[in-house]
């Protein structure tokens, strides 16, 4: 287990996407996540709505019945804070518009 000192850059994000795209889906929905956040923190809205994009696709394809089938595995990625539960509804909320 890591410990993240310092925020995780969007390009070493993206690149932890990609390989977690390959091998971890629910991991790469948190990161696509993650990446939203960061791209809106720096005021990219069209990168940030590409990847809440992204993050929506992804979750599409995991079941959302019960808390524990969208419970996050993680509590932040790359220094960015991850909601304990990642859903539609979630991504909707946080985004707003963007979503």
């Amino acid at each position: 287990m890591t410990n993240e000192t310092r925020a995780a850059s969007v390009q070493e994000l993206e690149y932890t996407f990609q390989q977690e795209l390959a091998s971890d889906r629910w991991a790469a929905a948190e990161s696509a996540y993650a990446l939203a956040s960061r791209y809106r923190e720096q005021g990219d809205w069209e990168k940030s709505r590409e990847w809440v994009k992204q993050c929506l696709q992804l979750l599409e394809g995991f079941p959302a019945g019960t808390m524990e089938e969208v419970a996050t595995t993680r509590t932040s990625v790359g220094g960015v804070a991850l909601p304990n539960y990642l859903h539609e509804g979630v991504v909707h909320e946080r985004f707003g518009e963007l979503a």
